[in-house]
């Protein structure tokens, strides 16, 4: 049954006039056909653009169809990034079969790069490479004009120092040198331990640890890359200078020199009694890059205790175990091996906690300055908040 009050309201609203459409919100037929036909529905069409915005857009215009065709070829090959690291790892199974283990810094380099672009091209990141390229191949060139360098420094005027090491070694040996008490001890001539191969292996790592790390961190943390960075080129090139200024024996030659008792090179033994095969240099053949005398500091010691400075602060309880392991055998290794006196190796930890804390703090002081200017440039920029009232602003307040 109707109310009514049903009646009425329907009767009021047969009444009521229709809405009518603003002019500014009614679209013509003709506006609806015009959007139609520019293919976008609800929006006013203009006039083409002119000028650089007109060029631009034509040349998008015919760029269209090689992008669609390059977009196409990326999507069908797009699994081909896959194959970077088989690829990498057979070359470098290949090299190593043919020549023997890299070693030299131009090589370990030259492999090093190919494995970080391997791992741009995997990650499917297109310019990946370039950026590889950028920063890799200034620090080559670095290291390539360090190691030229460093041959130069073996023709100094000066006398080459031997008596100093000796008298400051047997200090610490109680009367004898290092080197000999324990050549005495260990060493049996063509006959190497497994402590001989332990040895010979983390004095290999010399030649590729300081550059493996500096890459994963290139990847992972650029800002601790570019310290570590600086702190490798600091103190390789603060060793350089000591090479110039001090040139010093180490121990086999000292005895080959009839200044200690017969001495064998370790490491260089054990390679030869195993036949591991050597890759030679790329770049650094001759003479030119020979310095026997580059004894003081040692920057085999001096890299390892870089590492162990560097990422002790943030290191978990295992990783310290390691950073504190690796320099210490590396130390005995030098020692044991004839290649550095005890005073090498100490001067070398001392030029690497010079470097880590001296320009660690030089760098740190660098960075608040410039984080100091780039907060008050953003403070400068910033609109007032306390300013003069607004005209008027005044009057309205009672």
């Amino acid at each position: 049954m109707t109310s009514p009050l049903h009646l009425v309201r329907s009767a009021a609203d047969a009444t009521r006039p229709a809405p009518v459409s603003s002019p500014s919100t009614a679209e013509s037929p003709e506006r609806s056909a015009a959007n139609g036909a520019s293919g976008v529905s609800g929006k006013r069409s203009g006039p083409p653009p002119t000028g650089w915005r007109g060029r631009l857009a034509a040349l998008r215009e015919r760029l269209a169809p090689a992008s669609e065709k390059l977009t196409v070829f990326r999507r069908r090959t797009r699994y081909l990034r896959l194959l970077a690291w088989p690829v990498y790892f057979f070359a470098l199974w290949r090299y190593i079969a043919d020549n023997g283990l890299p070693y030299q810094n131009d090589v370990v380099f030259c492999w090093l790069i190919g494995a970080l672009i391997a791992a741009a091209v995997h990650s499917g990141y297109r310019l990946g490479w370039l950026r590889v390229l950028r920063d890799w191949i200034p620090v080559m060139g670095a290291v390539y004009v360090y190691s030229l360098l460093r041959g130069y420094g073996a023709h100094t005027p000066w006398a080459v120092h031997y008596a100093p090491q000796i008298a400051i070694d047997k200090v610490f040996g109680f009367g004898q040198v290092w080197t000999v008490r324990l050549q005495h001890w260990l060493y049996t001539p063509g006959h190497p331990h497994w402590y001989d191969y332990l040895c010979t292996t983390v004095y290999m790592s010399h030649f590729f640890a300081i550059f493996v790390v500096l890459a994963v961190l290139w990847r992972r943390r650029h800002d601790r890359f570019t310290r570590l960075l600086a702190f490798y080129l600091a103190l390789t090139f603060a060793g350089f200078a000591t090479y110039l200024l001090y040139p010093a024996d180490p121990p086999w030659l000292a005895a080959q020199n009839a200044h200690l008792p017969q001495l064998t090179r370790v490491v260089s033994d054990v390679l030869t009694q195993s036949g591991l095969p050597r890759a030679g240099s790329i770049f650094e053949n001759g003479s030119q890059f020979d310095n026997d005398v580059a004894a003081m500091p040692s920057l085999h010691a001096a890299y390892p205790m870089l590492l162990a400075l560097f990422f002790w602060p943030t290191a978990g309880r295992k990783m310290r175990i390691l950073l504190a392991a690796y320099p210490l055998a590396m130390a005995f290794t030098l020692v044991y091996g004839a290649e550095h006196f005890v005073i090498d190796v100490l001067m070398g930890w001392l030029y690497a906690a010079v470097v880590v804390f001296g320009l660690g703090r030089l760098l740190d002081r660098r960075a608040a300055k410039r984080q100091a200017g780039e907060t008050q440039q953003r403070l400068a920029e910033r609109p007032s908040l306390t300013g003069p009232d607004p005209v008027g602003a005044t009057g309205m307040t009672n």
